[in-house]
C-alpha cells in the first residue's frame, strides 16, 4: 500500500503540504503537454495577428487572409488568446495542486481540468475545420502575391495538432481523477482511530 501511495505522490496526488520540486513538476507528462498547448496557442494567434490580414494592390483596407472572412481571423486570434490564458491558469493550478489538503477540492480541480481540456479539444477541432475550409475557398485574386500563406498554413497545422494535445490532456486528467478518487476511498477506509484515554 505504501508503494501505491508513493506512486500517487509522483503524479501530484500525494499528501498535501509537500515541498514544490520544479524538476519533478516539469518532467510530468501533464506539465509537458500543457506547455506544448501553450506554445501552440501562441503560434496560432501570433501568426494570424501578424500576417493574417492582407489587401489587394488596389485596396487600402486589409482583409482576413482566410477568404476575406473576418470571423475566421477573429476566431483564431480570440481562441488562441483564451487557450493561452487557460494554459497559464492550469499550470498555476498544477503548481498549487499538492498544497490542496482537501481531497474534495482536489477532485473539483481535476474535474475542472477534464472539462476545460475536452472543451479546448473541441474548440480546436471546429477551428481547424473552419480555417481549413476558408483557406481552401480563398480566391487567388484576393491575394495574388500569396502574402501570409505560410502563416495561414501554420495556424491551420497547429490548430490540428492542438486537437490531439488537448485531447491527451483530457485523458491524463481522467487518469488523475481515478487516483484522486482512490485517495478519497483510502482515506475513508484507513482513518486513524483515536487512542482511548488511559483509565
Amino acid at each position: 500500500m505504501e508503494g501505491v501511495m508513493q506512486g500517487m505522490q509522483a503524479y501530484g496526488a500525494g499528501k498535501a503540504g509537500g515541498a514544490f520540486d520544479p524538476l519533478t513538476f516539469f518532467q510530468q507528462p501533464q506539465t509537458i503537454l500543457r506547455i506544448v498547448c501553450w506554445l501552440f496557442s501562441i503560434v496560432i494567434f501570433g501568426c494570424i495577428a501578424n500576417e493574417g490580414y492582407v489587401n489587394r494592390p488596389d485596396e487600402i483596407e486589409e482583409f482576413c487572409i482566410f477568404n476575406r472572412n473576418q470571423n475566421a481571423c477573429n476566431y483564431a486570434v480570440g481562441m488562441g488568446t483564451l487557450a493561452f490564458l487557460s494554459c497559464a491558469a492550469f499550470l498555476a493550478l498544477d503548481v498549487y495542486f499538492p498544497q490542496i489538503s482537501s481531497v474534495k477540492d482536489r477532485k473539483k480541480a481535476v474535474l475542472a481540468d477534464i472539462g476545460v481540456s475536452a472543451f479546448w479539444s473541441f474548440v480546436w477541432f471546429v477551428g481547424f475545420c473552419f480555417l481549413a475550409n476558408q483557406w481552401q475557398v480563398a480566391k487567388e485574386e484576393d491575394n495574388p502575391l500569396r502574402e501570409g500563406a505560410d502563416a495561414a498554413r501554420a495556424a491551420i497545422t497547429f490548430a490540428f495538432f492542438s486537437i490531439f494535445t488537448w485531447g491527451a490532456l483530457t485523458l491524463l486528467s481522467l487518469e488523475r481523477i481515478k487516483r484522486v478518487s482512490f485517495e478519497e476511498e483510502y482515506n475513508k477506509l484507513f482513518i486513524p482511530q483515536p487512542i482511548p484515554p488511559l483509565a
